[in-house]
């Protein structure tokens, strides 16, 4: 009998699994994908996946690019800051300007300072008390996003750029490259802003100072897993043997809450009280922080 001549059919695993890779790597060429299947220790010709991507519509030679920006943010986060300038009206009929740094990775938020007229100097001297607040961590810091007004000036680039920062100018009219920063203005507006009459610029330096913490030490962050910047998850309680205690900010603003455990104090040892035996305790306050 007469046996088939010519090149066995490629398996379906195979070619899906080669699809996979292309669409999932698009700056990958057949080469680089015969390399990666070679390093799983699956066996195809070179010439194979070459013609799996043909057949597909997919050309086998890409031409070599950088990566896209999101693919920037987020393979470089841990070593990325940006900042961003926003204004607030007073009811003194002035405007005040806010200057602010958010950490990528982290997003962790620090509120540089706040002017009613941010000249480049004012802009620089920022840039100095930063460094000074990052301490050893400036040393991990990479890149700087920031936009193209005429508050940052090159000495404020400059400053960065003596301890090894870059700085990534955003495009003209593209508020996605400084979408984090953004976003948390955008934040910071509805939660505080938005709710407040803000008197002048001490009033404003105040209530900014108390939305800093709460953002940084309570606030969940979806891209934290819902943890806060500067606070991770708790192992998980057992809700019975606990109360939820309520702590009004910013004048009632925005609420946090703890858990809490009803103690005695014995032999100078706080220990745990079931809630069942706890009695009722008229009057107690909840710690708030006024404006």
């Amino acid at each position: 009998m007469r046996g088939e001549t010519g090149r066995p059919a490629t398996r379906r695993n195979i070619r899906a699994l080669v699809l996979r890779l292309a669409r999932e790597n698009p700056g990958w060429g057949y080469r680089r994908i015969h390399g990666e299947l070679a390093g799983l220790g699956i066996k195809v010709a070179a010439s194979t996946v070459w013609e799996i991507l043909k057949i597909n519509g997919i050309d086998p030679a890409r031409h070599r690019t950088g990566p896209t920006w999101p693919q920037f943010l987020r393979s470089q986060a841990d070593a990325i800051l940006a900042s961003d300038f926003f204004t607030v009206d007073l009811l003194d009929g002035t405007q005040a300007y806010v200057l602010a740094v958010i950490e990528h990775a982290t997003r962790r938020i620090r509120i540089l300072g706040v002017t009613p007229h941010p000249t480049g100097e004012w802009t620089t001297q920022q840039a100095q008390n930063l460094l000074m607040d990052l301490g050893e961590q400036a040393d991990w810091v990479k890149f700087m996003i920031r936009d193209r007004g005429s508050n940052f000036t090159a000495a404020f680039d400059a400053v960065l750029a003596d301890v090894g920062i870059r700085t990534v100018r955003c495009n003209v009219r593209t508020p996605r490259m400084n979408a984090i920063a953004e976003r948390w203005i955008g934040g910071c507006r509805r939660e505080l802003l938005d709710r407040t009459l803000v008197w002048n610029q001490d009033h404003l330096r105040r209530i900014l100072r108390q939305y800093e913490t709460h953002h940084n030490l309570h606030r969940a962050h979806r891209s934290l897993h819902a943890a806060a910047p500067l606070k991770p998850l708790p192992q998980p309680v057992d809700l019975d043997q606990y109360r939820i205690r309520k702590r009004a900010c910013l004048g009632g603003l925005i609420n946090e809450y703890r858990l809490s455990q009803d103690v005695d104090e014995v032999f100078g040892h706080a220990q745990a009280r079931p809630l069942s035996r706890a009695k009722p305790q008229l009057g107690r306050s909840v710690g708030r922080s006024g404006l």
